[in-house]
């Protein structure tokens, strides 16, 4: 059954009342006309509830803006959305295309700080943010008394004498539903093993994020990164008013998994009456940055599951042992829910 407007739905009596199923949820391909984002494909998406996101088509199918009845969740960059052709990949170059959004993908080699492993020059965060889609597809259907709306899409990273990885991606919605379901498997296409770091950058802002928010990890293990953090380590589940000259903190938490692989992290805002909660599978997922950024005009709390603990980049988890890999024609599989979560 569908729940629209708080009652439930059977498709054949919901029907009757629309002329087009897109009059209440629905999915457009759009192109934008100006800017740095001038030529980028992206894919409108609403689901009946109130909560809208447009999906880039050219930066991996990462999602940019995201609403619920008409308030902000996610971060804005001063960026903005970015044509993948703009990408500086040395060193912070990543950051002058970074347009923040819901979620940011960081990998597939690398993320975190640049540096250089084994002669070979990784910059931020790694390259497949800017990689354009292939074979994107989207589609609205009902199954059931289900109406689901879903993009998929296949991004490859690769070069001659180097890797070849691929990433799958499907995004998942439903009518009635304040749910965005993030799937993905990434294989080694490849003919020896690779070398793989994914994370999932989540940027959340204003007016999510104020002095009312708190952050809700219930983690066997929590650290700061550096000497910044660990000044406001007692304060990680906190944030503040915009602080001029703040330097960010960024904590690694590992999050307790139930008997089912499943972690839970969630931020939440009792004033506003507005949170957002994750499930992440933790078994290909199991550490969480928190990146704590709370200056004036970059005032952004970000949520980021990885499958490693080197925030430091490539080198530092080959030095660490913790860089993982990729056996050729391996694949792993990632799967995180995000809901959107009210209170009374």
């Amino acid at each position: 059954m569908v729940v629209f407007n708080g009652e439930s739905w059977r498709r054949e009596d919901l029907v009757r009342w629309v002329g087009s199923m897109d009059q209440l949820a629905g999915i457009r391909l759009v192109e934008a006309g100006e800017g740095k984002a001038r030529g980028s494909r992206i894919l409108e998406v609403w689901n009946g509830t109130g909560l809208t996101f447009d999906v880039l088509a050219d930066r991996a199918l990462d999602i940019s803006t995201c609403r619920y009845r008409g308030t902000p969740l996610s971060w804005t960059s001063m960026v903005g959305d970015v044509h993948p052709s703009y990408y500086e990949s040395s060193g912070f170059g990543w950051l002058r295309s970074f347009q923040g959004g819901l979620v940011a993908t960081c990998g597939l080699d690398q993320f975190g700080s640049p540096g250089v492993d084994e002669g070979e020059e990784f910059g931020i965060h790694g390259r497949i943010s800017n990689l354009p889609a292939r074979f994107v597809g989207h589609r609205a259907r009902w199954e059931g008394d289900e109406y689901l709306l879903e993009v998929t899409g296949e991004v490859r990273q690769s070069r001659v004498f180097g890797e070849n990885l691929v990433l799958r991606r499907t995004i998942g919605t439903a009518l009635g539903r304040d749910r965005i379901s993030i799937c993905d498997v990434v294989t080694n296409e490849g003919f020896f093993p690779q070398p793989h770091m994914i994370l999932y950058h989540f940027n959340l802002g204003f007016p999510l994020v104020n002095t009312d928010t708190r952050l809700l990890v219930d983690a066997s293990e929590s650290s700061p990164r550096d000497a910044d953090a660990a000044g406001g380590f007692d304060r990680w589940s906190e944030f503040q008013a915009p602080t001029p000259g703040y330097r960010e903190q960024v904590f690694h938490h590992l999050p307790r998994a139930d008997r089912n692989g499943r972690a839970c992290v969630e931020v939440s805002n009792h004033a506003l009456g507005l949170g957002l909660r994750w499930t992440i599978d933790a078994r290909t997922l199991p550490h969480l940055f928190e990146w704590k950024q709370m200056g004036e005009g970059m005032y952004v709390l970000g949520i980021e599951p990885a499958n490693c603990a080197a925030i430091q980049g490539r080198a530092a988890a080959r030095e660490s042992g913790d860089l993982p890999h990729l056996e050729p024609g391996e694949s792993v599989h990632y799967t995180i829910e995000l809901d959107v979560v009210g209170y009374d």
